[in-house]
């Protein structure tokens, strides 16, 4: 979340903005906002979603998609050339068990994981941090997280991101084998 001091900042800046064309309608999940063209000064929310909505369109393009029966493919592998990341938290790892060889990295908890040296990573988590230029692929629950947690890794530096869009709800309905 923006600090008050950034948000500030872009909007005084935003205040000197004179819009000579009408900006294109941009929808951002339930919510539709089309700017007039005489409009000079938009409002706090309009400029916030404009940006957030750019924000999440490129994250999502940045990532490869990988599907139920890849994942399946890749749990069943002795040792898995692709990284499995499970960004819930351990709670929730304890209630329903995890996919096969994946390695837990909560985000909402430890969103500065991908951020922090190898020695403190390892010495959170009790395991080496995945290199940068390793491939890896998160899920979580929905797919919510997994996809902050791939755009987390690819600020971080990561350059072979992948998300696995049908998470763990995905993975439960089709039968998919679980570690606990």
């Amino acid at each position: 979340m923006a600090s008050r001091r950034t948000v500030t900042q872009v909007l005084r800046a935003a205040s000197r903005i004179h819009l000579q064309q009408p900006v294109a309608t941009v929808r951002h999940r339930s919510t539709i906002v089309q700017q007039s063209p005489f409009l000079t000064k938009p409002s706090s929310s309009q400029l916030l979603l404009r940006t957030t909505v750019r924000a999440y369109s490129q994250a999502s393009q940045e990532s490869k998609i990988w599907s139920f029966e890849e994942i399946q493919k890749l749990s069943q592998e002795a040792k898995p050339s692709v990284t499995i990341i499970d960004v819930r938290e351990p709670g929730e790892l304890q209630q329903t068990g995890h996919i096969p060889h994946a390695i837990n990295i909560p985000i909402n908890s430890a969103p500065d994981s991908f951020h922090i040296t190898p020695e403190e990573f390892e010495d959170r988590f009790g395991f080496p941090r995945p290199a940068k230029d390793a491939d890896v692929v998160f899920y979580c629950k929905a797919g919510v997280r997994s996809r902050g947690a791939a755009g987390i890794a690819r600020d971080a530096g990561y350059t072979k991101v992948g998300e696995y869009p049908g998470s763990w709800l995905d993975w439960f309905e089709k039968n998919g084998k679980v570690e606990r």
